[in-house]
Formats: structure tokens, sequence, C-alpha cells
């Protein structure tokens, strides 16, 4: 369901689809009890960006009807709207989509992937990565909290102060990413990781009549659309 979604996503580029397929990811999302409201908190973090991304496409993006113009020059335009949503909406479907795996654990994912008949090593950098996500976003909270402890007010300085103490913020942060994923990297090869070529598991994973269900109705109506599309 989620390479559907996401194939969907960038497959198409106007903003009623867009909007259509978002409120379908969404309602989806929530069906399987994924966190839908911390990814639309996240998400509008974001807003400043998405209003950027608008401006930018209404400056470099010709048509459509100018809405704000100086000296000549178009800074928003329908056409730059219409755009800077499709690429907000895009994002939105991505990020929502993704939070679907997250809801499954992550020795599932691994062993179903296996049985999928893809390597073992590419099976586990994914859930490596659905694990390490939240562990960089709390490293990220971290650190300003250690600035906010040490009197430093973010939200009160300049932009271009700001930008230098996020620039500054890199360093401690990367530095503490590369330690976990070293002491992870000792962890797995003293449990003798790629040891051998062939894997055994005690785990197999297996469909059920719903699963088979779900699986059909889901490329029937990716077919369905790209069928309607073309």
């Amino acid at each position: 369901m989620v390479l559907a979604v996401s194939s969907l996503a960038v497959a198409f580029d106007e903003p009623l689809v867009l909007l259509t397929l978002a409120a379908i990811t969404l309602a989806t999302a929530a069906l399987f009890g994924a966190g839908v409201i911390g990814a639309l908190t996240r998400m509008r973090r974001l807003l400043g960006v998405f209003a950027a991304m608008g401006v930018i496409q209404s400056v470099f993006t010709r048509g459509g009807q100018a809405l704000v113009e100086i000296g000549g020059i178009t800074l928003l335009s329908t056409t730059g709207l219409e755009r800077g949503a499709s690429i907000i909406l895009r994002i939105l479907i991505i990020v929502v989509s993704a939070s679907i795996m997250s809801t499954s654990n992550p020795r599932d994912i691994v062993q179903g992937l296996s049985q999928w008949k893809i390597p073992y090593e590419l099976s586990f950098m994914v859930a490596v990565a659905i694990r390490f996500l939240p562990l960089l976003r709390e490293e990220a909270e971290d650190t300003l909290v250690a600035l906010q402890l040490r009197g430093v007010r973010l939200e009160q300085m300049r932009l271009g102060r700001k930008l230098s103490m996020y620039r500054r913020l890199l360093t401690p942060l990367i530095a503490g990413v590369l330690s976990r994923a070293e002491n992870m990297s000792i962890s797995v090869e003293m449990r003798g990781f790629r040891a051998f070529r062939c894997r055994t598991s005690h785990r197999h994973l297996k469909f059920g009549a719903r699963d088979y269900t779900l699986v059909f109705a889901t490329a029937l109506s990716v077919v369905a659309v790209l069928f309607w599309r073309l």
C-alpha cells in the first residue's frame, strides 16, 4: 500500500487529484493506527518552506494569472500556487504513507522482505532506517534543549544568526549519529552478522485471506487509476 500510494503521488501533478489521494492516505493511515497527528504536526513546521516553494514556482514558472507582480516580475501566480500545492501534497502523501510502516514490528518487516527474496542486508538496512529516524529526531531535540538550558533563545534571534546557530548544531548532531552507528556496527559484527551466506529464521510469516484481498484490491485500484489517467 505504501508503494502504491507513493507511486501515485509521483505520477500525478493535479492538486485536486493529489488532494483526493492525500485524504485517502490519511484515512488509511488512521485506520492502521499510524501517528497521523504527529505527522501533520511535523508538517506544520514546514509551512514557511512550502510558502517559499509557491513563490519560487511563481518566479521561475511561466503561465497562469499574476497575483503579485513587482517591477514586471511575477512573485506569485496561479500556476505557481498550483505547482507549490502539488509539491506540498506530494510530500504530505509520502510522509503519511511512510508512517504506516511504523505500525509494523521491524522484525516482521525484515522477515517479510527476506521471504520476498530480497537480500537480508537490504532488509536490515530498511529496518535500521525505520528505527534510527526517531532516534535522530530525539538527538536533535536533546541538542535544542541543551541550548535552551544555556539561555539561548532561538525564537528571538534574527534569521542570519539563527541559521548560523543551526549550522553549528549540525556538528554535535552528526557526531552523535555517527557514534550510534559505530556502536551498532560493532554490535552486529559481534553477533556474527554476514558470517554465513544463508540465514535461517524460527519465524515464518504467512498471508491470510484478508492479506491477499487487501493486496489484490490495492493493485486493482492502482491499475484502475492509471488506466483512467492514460
